[in-house]
């Protein structure tokens, strides 16, 4: 997979992550502390849906082009709106022309308390993404490997808040690196909300990712897998999903509405299906 996100900003996975981290931002925001969001590969921020890349692909329309025309029920649409809200905010003359990353769609969501932490090692995208947050004090951007962040950047001195951990999974042991990762930001800040994100590609590797996570004994921990076609014959991107460690007491309930409607939407082939499963926990 190239994962240079321009090729995949918007598709089906960016759908999925983005509106549940949305939600995530949203229940932060219920009490009036602050609290910080920390985007450890947080990539350019904004991606131009005309670009050579994204037309390469043209993944994003059948992600938000697709969600951007559904007829959404009601409560599924009011938990989606923030997310939506700020899809909508880079693109004020209507239509689709650009796509916000999750360090964007966090910065539209926040309050003028809270901020925001992207980090980006690529030096190409760090750069692009200070020009984005030029001049915003809420948003620091710091050119860095991710996996140190979890280190080096935990715990926030707000004590409150989320890691988004959505890295590129380039390499071989990706699924490893992110177990140990999160056990080595768990054991510095054990309070804090955390979002994995991991493709549904290789089905043997997410089976022991599962198990290797159960086995961390870290409490709670819950799995969401968003699969929008069946098991392929040769490797693809079948699904993605998203493990999110301190889940909010609001957040099952939420996905139990979002998710049935998001996958009408978004599914290409039966069978598919969306999950829910507590890895530890409830």
């Amino acid at each position: 997979m190239n994962y240079r996100h321009a090729y995949h900003a918007g598709n089906f996975a960016d759908v999925v992550k983005h509106a549940v981290l949305a939600r995530l931002v949203e229940y932060l925001k219920q009490k009036d502390k602050a609290f910080r969001v920390i985007d450890t590969h947080a990539g350019i921020g904004r991606y131009d849906l005309a670009s050579v890349e994204a037309g390469k692909t043209g993944e994003w329309q059948s992600g938000i082009g697709r969600l951007a025309e559904a007829t959404l029920e009601p409560q599924a649409a009011a938990l989606l709106q923030p997310y939506l809200e700020a899809v909508c905010a880079q693109n004020v003359d209507g239509g689709l022309k650009h796509y916000p990353g999750s360090p964007l769609i966090v910065r539209d969501l926040l309050r003028s308390q809270d901020r925001l932490t992207a980090i980006e090692l690529h030096p190409e995208d760090a750069a692009r993404l200070k020009s984005v947050f030029a001049g915003d004090f809420q948003a620091r951007v710091i050119e860095l490997d991710g996996w140190l962040a979890l280190g080096a950047q935990l715990p926030p001195k707000e004590k409150r808040g989320l890691v988004l951990i959505d890295s590129p999974f380039e390499e071989e042991g990706e699924f490893l690196r992110l177990v140990e990762g999160l056990q080595k930001a768990h054991r510095r800040w054990p309070g804090g909300i955390y979002a994995l994100w991991y493709p549904i590609k290789d089905r043997k590797a997410v089976t022991t990712f599962r198990a290797t996570l159960k086995e961390t004994g870290i409490p709670k921990l819950l799995d969401i897998a968003f699969e929008i076609q069946p098991a392929s014959d040769e490797p693809s991107l079948d699904g993605s999903g998203l493990v999110v460690v301190n889940p909010p007491y609001t957040l099952e309930s939420e996905l139990r509405v979002m998710l049935p409607v998001l996958h009408r939407a978004l599914a290409v082939r039966q069978p598919s299906r969306w999950t829910l499963d507590w890895l530890a926990g409830e």
